[in-house]
């Protein structure tokens, strides 16, 4: 019998190499997804005051980022859009000549097949009163007519080149109802990523910075995202509806303060598993970094690793870019 097992541990902790060699969880830029925004009608990128180091891109600045994004090795990317005009359905979101969809031709054109495109399938960028759906006309969503949208807005992005649609509305059907428009129009090969388990998290604050979206008469979102005193046992019915109806990949958001939910989610489905690493995640960080408060890289290597470690195989993240810097020089 060995002597004194429990120093075996601390053996293999003696040296980077060694910590290294044995590592349970290992975190590549493959794994990565960055969020990118582009806004119609700006000649130059501007800085987003709640997320620092992210802009609202223009389409030049857009196509550069992408670039240097795959050359760096990200494993993907994925586009919001500010339109210049919203109106109360987000026409916007499927017009073929929207931001959205001009940017995705631009991307695929020069990345091609280098990465995965990506789209967010929403509307709350594009409508003028700031929800993910269409109103009823008494304040709140019609969740069967924002169905009839979603459809189109997959077909456009589609057609504009998206490797990937992402609903994100968390409205009931809504993978299927875009599975079906797809199959319909012959995209069979677009693959559907689904928030799946959206909660009604107070941590997308800057996103809606981002977005220039405000919810009109000061509404909320609550009652069609989670409940975030809800754990795996709701996450995991929304989860199971949306591989049902077609999802290929699911969705946890936010990420920190869900790492239950993505390890129950792992746990349970043999599709990959992805979380998204919200803006307000990434403000804390860069916040009480830049008030000496924190390491600022020790923490972003530390919450990316937790998010992987919980089980997830893809992150969304706006560290995507400072991650793969630092993976490039290691």
């Amino acid at each position: 019998m060995a002597l004194f097992p429990e120093q075996r541990p601390r053996r293999l902790r003696s040296s980077s190499a060694l910590r290294d060699l044995v590592a349970e969880t290992r975190l590549h830029p493959r794994q990565l997804v960055a969020p990118l925004f582009v806004r119609e009608g700006i000649d130059e990128p501007q800085p987003i005051t709640s997320l620092p180091g992210v802009v609202q891109h223009t389409r030049a600045s857009l196509r550069a980022e992408v670039r240097e994004l795959a050359d760096l090795g990200v494993g993907a990317v994925i586009l919001f859009g500010i339109p210049s005009t919203k109106d109360s359905i987000g026409t916007q979101a499927f017009d073929p000549e929207g931001i959205v969809q001009a940017a995705l031709n631009d991307v695929r054109a020069d990345v091609g097949e280098r990465m995965v495109v990506m789209a967010d399938l929403c509307v709350d960028e594009y409508t003028d009163h700031g929800h993910c759906g269409i109103l009823d006309g008494r304040g709140s969503v019609d969740n069967d007519r924002t169905l009839a949208v979603y459809a189109k807005i997959a077909i456009a992005q589609a057609r504009a080149g998206a490797h990937v649609v992402a609903p994100s509305g968390m409205m009931d059907g809504q993978v299927g109802a875009i599975r079906q428009a797809l199959d319909g129009e012959g995209f069979t090969d677009t693959a559907i990523l689904a928030y799946s388990a959206k909660y009604a998290s107070g941590l997308y604050g800057p996103f809606r910075e981002a977005v220039d979206c405000t919810i009109v008469g000061g509404g909320d979102r609550k009652g069609y995202q989670q409940d975030w005193r809800n754990g795996s046992r709701e996450a995991l019915l929304e989860v199971h509806a949306d591989l049902d109806q077609g999802a290929d990949m699911v969705m946890v958001k936010p990420a920190l303060a869900y790492l239950d939910v993505i390890a129950a989610v792992r746990a349970a489905v043999d599709v990959p598993v992805a979380a998204y690493h919200v803006s307000g995640e990434y403000s804390m960080i860069k916040a009480a970094a830049a008030n000496g408060w924190i390491d600022h890289d020790v923490v972003a290597t530390e919450h990316l690793t937790a998010i992987r470690r919980a089980g997830a195989d893809i992150i969304l993240t706006y560290l995507a870019r400072w991650y793969a810097e630092q993976y490039a020089q290691a």
